[in-house]
């Protein structure tokens, strides 16, 4: 059945598009973090494993709640890796277990992350009449500012 919540049927494509494409990112992201800490290792082995484990755990909240919000506005979520990774702004990188590049890598994926959703809040609320969105995406750009502030304090 069609959602009759306001956003005309190209709007509310565009912005399930866009979630996608975020869902995507979440995803790759999910992924790196989760490589990252089965293959940690270091003298900081258990704190920095069960770091990597809280930020996996926050990007796994992440994924469903963006899955969920495409579905709430009437379309689908993608699920296929080969479109995560079509989608995805973020690149994989060869495996590493240096604690400084594994971190560095997820900052910098953190960060793109966080200028997408950014620049998203604007187009959610001006192009697509969409505060909905807008507040969503201003929520997960906070938990992303957030995990990569801690990432960057590993990095001084």
């Amino acid at each position: 059945m069609k959602a009759n919540i306001g956003l005309s049927d190209k709007n509310s494509k565009e912005i399930a598009g866009v979630l996608n494409k975020i869902l995507a990112d979440e995803y790759l992201l999910y992924t790196k973090t989760r490589n990252y800490h089965w293959n940690i290792e270091g003298s900081n082995f258990t704190e920095m494993h069960l770091f990597y484990e809280s930020q996996y755990n926050t990007i796994d909240e992440a994924i469903d709640e963006v899955a969920e919000r495409v579905r709430q506005i009437g379309h689908y979520a993608q699920g296929r890796l080969k479109d995560f990774i079509k989608q995805s702004q973020l690149v994989e990188q060869e495996y590493s277990t240096d604690q400084k590049t594994q971190i560095q890598n997820l900052l910098d994926d953190h960060e793109a992350i966080i200028r997408f959703l950014r620049l998203h809040i604007d187009v959610f609320t001006s192009k697509y009449k969409d505060a909905g969105n807008a507040d969503f995406v201003t929520g997960l750009m906070e938990r992303h500012e957030k995990m990569a502030w801690f990432l960057r304090s590993y990095l001084k």
